[in-house]
């Protein structure tokens, strides 16, 4: 799959929401996607269409380290 820049503009952080091992990128302490350790992690995101994350039970602003 070819990514573009313009990919990211349809798109929004969204905090809460990634399962263990799916988040799309480093918080925690560690370097990079895919490092989440625990589901609904409040403080860990993944990249959502935008207007679907609260939707989806999560927030566009970081919550605490779990």
């Amino acid at each position: 799959t070819t990514a573009f820049a313009g990919d990211k503009a349809d798109k929004e952080k969204c905090y809460g929401v990634a399962e263990a091992g799916k988040n799309d990128c480093a918080a925690n302490g560690h370097s990079c996607a895919g490092q989440s350790k625990m589901d609904k992690d409040p403080s860990e995101w993944k990249f959502v269409p935008k207007g679907e994350c609260e939707k989806m039970g999560g927030t566009t602003a970081p919550g605490k380290k779990m």
